[in-house]
């Protein structure tokens, strides 16, 4: 995969799909790779360009000094497209990769065509929640996250059902630089577009799992209710719901980009 020398980070990053004039990235989660994507990028090969990246400080991208900040997350996604040559995107992002995502509708507006938030939130968590989390990780590495985070990813009957996958899953969050993780678990501590969604005046999808411990369907309706004009939909999926139900993740997104 290539990798993108941007000014202040390297950024690796996957091209699929058609040469078309219907780019859509992919932005993952906190805690992933470009690999969380990988049930659901082959619904759109036929039709779409696809991009997925590595976040700053996550799988093969540059794990830059911190602080990190929303502001950062943004411009490197706008410079990679820069770099990559696409003009105006959709832009699809779960959990971290849907503020992100949010960032770019109140900032770039004019580049977007549409924005799927999933799993996401204006707002997550609290700073106490946050801190706790950064903490545990000086102290313990991201060792025993791996060993705790799918429960809050996946449902318990996927899990049974998928050992092989979990595993995966798991290995994918041990490998995630800490330094990187604990910079973007700083980005959504100190960020809340709150009161900025009503700028977000984009077509949008937003969805939720009704399982999602993360961000419960209480939240992302609530993320629903301040973008006007948006959609929303449910799946029967926990937080990394374009894995645990990838047909019917894309199946809603194609349909609302018609």
């Amino acid at each position: 995969m290539p990798i993108a020398n941007l000014e202040h980070v390297s950024l690796n990053y996957e091209l699929g799909g058609l040469e078309s004039d219907r780019p859509i990235v992919f932005v993952n989660s906190l805690g992933s790779d470009l690999h969380m994507w990988d049930k659901v990028v082959p619904f759109f090969e036929s039709d779409f360009r696809t991009i997925r990246f590595d976040t700053r400080g996550h799988g093969l991208s540059g794990v830059p000094e911190r602080p990190y900040t929303i502001d950062k997350l943004g411009g490197d996604l706008l410079g990679l497209l820069d770099h990559i040559g696409i003009e105006s995107f959709t832009l699809c992002g779960l959990s971290l990769g849907g503020l992100i995502g949010q960032w770019i509708g109140v900032h770039a507006t004019e580049r977007v065509n549409a924005l799927i938030l999933a799993n996401s939130a204006a707002r997550f968590l609290t700073r106490d929640a946050w801190e706790s989390r950064i903490a545990a990780v000086e102290a313990e590495g991201m060792a025993a996250l791996a060993a705790t985070a799918p429960s809050r990813w996946f449902t318990p009957t996927y899990i049974a059902e998928h050992p092989e996958e979990i595993h995966y899953i798991s290995g994918m969050i041990e490998m995630t630089p800490a330094k990187g993780y604990i910079g973007c678990c700083e980005v959504l501590r100190d960020t809340d577009f709150t009161e900025l969604l009503p700028g977000i005046q984009l077509p949008c999808l937003v969805i939720g799992g009704t399982h999602d411990p993360a961000t419960p369907p209480t939240v992302c309706r609530m993320l629903h209710e301040g973008i006007r004009g948006s959609n929303y939909v449910e799946l029967d999926a926990s937080h990394l719901s374009a894995w645990e139900k990838p047909a019917e993740f894309a199946a809603a997104v194609i349909e609302f980009v018609g």
